[in-house]
């Protein structure tokens, strides 16, 4: 058995955040709760002391495991990046339990054998590694995959993340199947109409380094389309990685009319602006790109508000030659799931914009409940998927478990240190 003594439990399910010991047996919580009876425990499931090992979590949170449903593994493909393993590492490393992957790998997930290469492969990872499918066949915007046999085979959902799909007919037809399957679809919202150049926000940065730049009119015209798209069919929509205040206002449009309509924010979206490529180069370089100070305001009042109702990663690894290459050539991406705990309490905790209660609601309850997943909760009876961290815990940005470093927060002190990740019942990651 596994006894969690002496901390602060944060559940964003029962909305309890106080003291509480926790007891876990196998892959199951057998006990929590600040009036949890240790010997009662004991004997309830015939444990001896012998048996006993104890985490002494004074001074730390207890809480249910992270949920990102927004990362890429780079697997099967370019594993070079990073692999199915290592991203798992990092995700434990970062206090995740369950990821949900994207579907632009090579060959894209667009068939049952990509898919089941990739589950296979997450089964013997050390969390929750599950997969997406694409929207369309080849990621080509044309033709819609199999969805009933996707799903059947257990997608989680349908993207065709880092690619829009610009053709509303194809959208609405997968919108439609997606609400006949219960199942979401998220969705990269970039209008190539309006990027002169990915990865940099088209603006005063843009054009101090002579760069064409990407407009937040690129995200909004999309976002504005399916938005609507959504409330129409009653589909779960879930914008990615939202950047720009006026898509911000969309979505809230949009729930305000019904909508089934969701949107992830990034921390990288919420602690910088465009003026981090400046500093940071191809490090601050991603899609969509920082935008503004009243973009970033914009989001953490959506977060605020509930009008985005999840915060991901997009966990983008990419290897530190290609990284390195000119500003027009390097691509675009972050890494994120060793840092986004962090940030989440630096940009939004302790600026007293949201509770701890709330960041955990963001990035683990809403995540899992819009991918049909039972979110975690800190209850007897369910799965032993845990985080412990000290919330004012600072630690240095660096020694990624990632295989790639390519982010602009390298260095940086960030609070919420990590001391254990629990998964199925199991320590995948301490720090000791």
């Amino acid at each position: 058995m596994l006894y969690i003594k002496g901390g602060r439990i944060v559940d964003s399910v029962t909305g309890y955040d106080g003291p509480g010991d926790v007891a876990i047996k196998d892959n199951m919580i057998i006990g929590s709760g600040p009036d949890m009876d240790l010997d009662e425990v004991k004997a309830k499931y015939d444990i001896s002391d012998a048996e006993i090992d104890v985490i002494d979590a004074t001074g730390l949170v207890v809480a249910p495991g992270l949920v990102d449903t927004h990362v890429h593994f780079r697997d099967p493909g370019f594993e070079y990046k990073e692999d199915i393993e290592t991203g798992a590492r990092a995700a434990a490393r970062g206090g995740f339990t369950t990821v949900v992957c994207m579907a632009n790998t090579k060959p894209p997930v667009d068939n049952l054998n990509t898919l089941k290469y990739i589950q296979d492969k997450g089964e013997k990872a050390c969390i929750h590694v599950l997969q997406t499918a694409t929207v369309t066949k080849g990621m080509a915007g044309k033709e819609l995959v199999d969805m009933d046999a996707l799903a059947e085979a257990g997608a989680m959902g349908f993207t065709d993340d880092g690619l829009p799909i610009m053709d509303e007919k194809v959208l609405y037809e997968a919108l439609v199947k997606a609400k006949d399957l219960d199942m979401p679809i998220s969705l990269h919202e970039e209008d190539p109409q309006f990027v002169k150049q990915p990865g940099v926000n088209m603006g005063k940065v843009s054009e101090e380094l002579g760069y064409g730049g990407a407009a937040a009119a690129a995200e909004d015209v999309m976002v504005a389309r399916d938005t609507a798209l959504a409330v129409e069919t009653g589909a779960a929509l879930c914008i990615q990685h939202i950047s720009s205040k006026n898509s911000v206002e969309y979505v809230r449009a949009a729930k305000r009319l019904g909508g089934d309509v969701h949107a992830e924010a990034t921390p990288h979206h919420f602690t910088l602006t465009e003026e981090a490529v400046l500093k940071y180069g191809t490090n601050a370089r991603m899609n969509p790109p920082l935008r503004t100070e009243e973009d970033r305001l914009a989001i953490i009042e959506g977060i605020k508000d509930g009008t985005i109702d999840m915060i991901v990663t997009d966990h983008a690894p990419h290897s530190e030659e290609e990284k390195s290459r000119p500003l027009a050539e390097a691509p675009s991406g972050i890494t994120g799931l060793e840092t986004s705990l962090g940030l989440g309490i630096l940009s939004l905790v302790k600026p007293g914009h949201i509770t701890l209660l709330k960041l955990m609601e963001l990035m683990s309850k809403n995540p899992a409940e819009l991918y049909r997943m039972i979110p975690g909760s800190i209850e007897e009876g369910e799965a032993a998927d845990i985080v412990i961290f000290g919330e004012d815990d600072e630690w240095i940005v660096g020694n990624f478990a990632s295989k790639a470093k390519n982010t602009p927060f390298t260095g940086w002190k960030l609070p919420g240190r990590v001391h254990y990740t629990i998964c199925s019942g199991k320590i995948v990651y301490s720090d000791n």
